[in-house]
């Protein structure tokens, strides 16, 4: 994947001097959004700018142990306002791994649309952004954002800059978005950058151990239970449906990102083509999809 070199160029000129920086992600955030928040921030705050990372809401539990993740503000619970002011005084504001300002939940949206002032730069590989950005890194053949985040600090300052905590944030949004390396888009390039955060030293069975042997009795009978008893087939036994209300999660003392993964599980069933789970939520139903072969989920 090649960067297009102006807008390396660009992004160069807006960084040059110190700023103050907001670095945005989004709701529900993953492996992806915090790994590639925290990398930026550390590599922007090495070249003398102000920043804060800002999530709409809580990050699953079993991410804690990310170098920096308890520095971020939580603009949910953002009870002194530090989100607020920082967005008011922000000079750039990046948004990493979503594509629009209206994935986020109206209160925060607004207050981004805002600041009418500060540069706005995207580095995301989702389908299909809006044109409301200064600069946009968009790549949606990409296999996560962690990845677009290495490839523009490769191309600012290069490889050897990356730290052994950037290289380890930077790892687990890879590692996530990518279902431990075994998604599409894995291509020649992505191992290369693999290998560059390896040699700071990283450990990996930790990192993968932390990641995804770390979660609760209750997350393990709660998957038992969707997969026992919520799991429908379709067309044959290729396609798989889930739904969890809130009552159910409630039964078995349900954390923010309990049921991440879940929708991947009947995909290991040889003949399966595509899985949904549902998940009901106070004032909205999430839902997600995932799918093999030539079945394109997209189109839903």
């Amino acid at each position: 994947m090649q960067i297009a070199r102006s807008k390396i160029e660009q992004l160069r000129d807006y960084i040059e001097q110190p700023q103050r920086v907001v670095i945005l992600s989004h709701t529900n955030p993953d492996g992806d959004a915090i790994g590639s928040s925290l990398a930026w921030a550390e590599v922007l705050k090495r070249h003398g700018h102000e920043v804060t990372c800002i999530l709409p809401n809580k990050f699953p539990y079993y991410l804690d142990f990310m170098p920096g993740c308890g520095d971020m503000v939580i603009y949910k619970s953002d009870s002194e306002g530090r989100a607020a002011a920082a967005v008011r005084s922000a000079d750039l504001i990046f948004c990493l791994d979503f594509p629009s300002l209206h994935r986020l939940d109206a209160p925060l949206s607004e207050l981004i649309a805002s600041n009418t002032t500060a540069r706005r730069i995207l580095i995301d590989h989702h389908l299909d952004p809006p044109q409301e950005f200064d600069i946009m890194f968009s790549y949606p053949d990409a296999s996560s954002t962690s990845y677009l985040v290495y490839k523009v600090i490769e191309a600012l300052w290069g490889a050897q800059s990356v730290t052994a905590k950037q290289a380890e944030v930077l790892y687990v949004g890879m590692m996530t978005d990518t279902g431990n390396f075994s998604f599409s888009h894995l291509t020649p390039d992505l191992y290369m950058s693999l290998a560059v955060l390896c040699a700071t030293g990283i450990n990996i069975p930790q990192i993968y151990n932390n990641v995804y042997n770390s979660f609760t009795e209750g997350r393990a009978r709660l998957f038992g239970y969707t997969i026992n008893r919520k799991m429908k087939t379709l067309r044959k036994g290729t396609v798989a449906y889930m739904s969890l209300t809130e009552a159910e999660m409630r039964r078995f003392w349900f954390q923010q990102g309990d049921n991440e993964g879940f929708v991947n599980y009947p995909l290991t069933i040889k003949k399966m083509r595509m899985s949904a789970i549902f998940t009901e939520h106070t004032d909205f139903i999430r839902v997600s999809l995932r799918s093999r072969g030539n079945v394109d989920v997209n189109l839903f």
